[in-house]
């Protein structure tokens, strides 16, 4: 485990956010996350910069306003309830949410150069939810923010939800060079929750290849965050009694804004045996 990418809860926090995680703190050039807390009544200020973001609650709902727009995000009472609705900041704005309940929110965010699109409103019953994998490799993937489900400049974002006693991320991938239809270039960022009486955990692998050497094995709890700058990254483990979520982050340079990856060669077949096997029947999580 190496702390450089190994982010425990707390240990970056800044100011009102639980987590800060800039391309400079990173060491990186495009991805971002914040996580905020706000309590019952409490608004804050959030000025985007070079950057877009969503607003994605976590727990809770809240008022986005923004350039004279107003959008109600109702939330959700957790991540393991049903995915939830969201709003789009584009770069150069200044925005205010504000919450009369409180709750969680998770401010994921891309540097681009590009600013083409307005504030807008991502509605719950937009977002295509999908069960991926099969058998021990069965998760949930709510696809918030990708190519062909929300329009951006740069971000992707998803939600992965594992099971208890499931692996996911598996097999191994990686995303860290351009090849014209086969890999993109994305960082990425992975923030974690666990289920559970504040006991539970899991486990993040990261490594590389031995031109572009990283070595990450990282017990993660709630609120810790893992970075991903390049190699293969898989399994994300949920142990078994504790269901484990994570929320993906990813930009790069890429004008196309793709989501291409490449499957660890050791371990790809993995994906021919789901073919056989049924998906885990305790997904979907919660009412979605």
């Amino acid at each position: 485990m190496s702390s450089k990418y190994h982010l425990p809860k707390g240990t970056s926090a800044d100011g009102p956010y639980d987590l800060v995680v800039t391309p400079e703190s990173a060491g990186w050039g495009y991805s971002g996350l914040r996580i905020l807390t706000l309590k019952p009544g409490q608004a804050h200020t959030l000025s985007t910069g070079d950057s877009e973001f969503l607003v994605l609650p976590l727990a809770g709902g809240c008022t986005v306003t923004v350039a004279g727009q107003h959008f109600e995000l109702e939330g959700r009472t957790g991540v393991f309830a049903s995915v939830t609705d969201f709003a789009y900041l584009p770069p150069e704005s200044e925005a205010q949410i504000s919450s009369a309940q409180g709750g969680l929110f998770a401010l994921p965010s891309a540097r681009t150069e590009r600013s083409s699109l307005s504030a807008r409103y991502g509605p719950k019953e937009d977002v295509p939810v999908e069960l991926r994998g099969a058998g021990a490799c069965s998760r949930q993937v709510n696809n918030y923010c990708l190519p062909g489900t929300f329009e951006a400049e740069q971000l992707l974002v998803c939600e992965v939800l594992t099971p208890g006693g499931n692996w996911s991320s598996y097999p191994p991938h990686k995303h860290d060079q351009a090849l014209p239809d086969q890999e993109s270039e994305l960082e990425e960022i992975y923030y974690f929750q666990v289920s559970g009486d504040g006991n539970g955990f899991g486990y993040q692998r990261v490594y590389g290849t031995p031109e572009r050497p990283i070595d990450v094995l990282a017990e993660v709890r709630s609120g810790d965050t893992v970075l991903i700058p390049h190699g293969w990254h898989g399994p994300s483990i949920a142990a078994p009694g504790y269901d484990l979520y994570y929320l993906n982050v990813m930009a790069g340079p890429g004008q196309d804004r793709a989501w291409l990856i490449c499957d660890d060669p050791a371990h790809g077949w993995v994906r021919t045996t789901w073919s056989t096997q049924d998906v885990d029947d305790r997904l979907p999580f919660g009412e979605n």
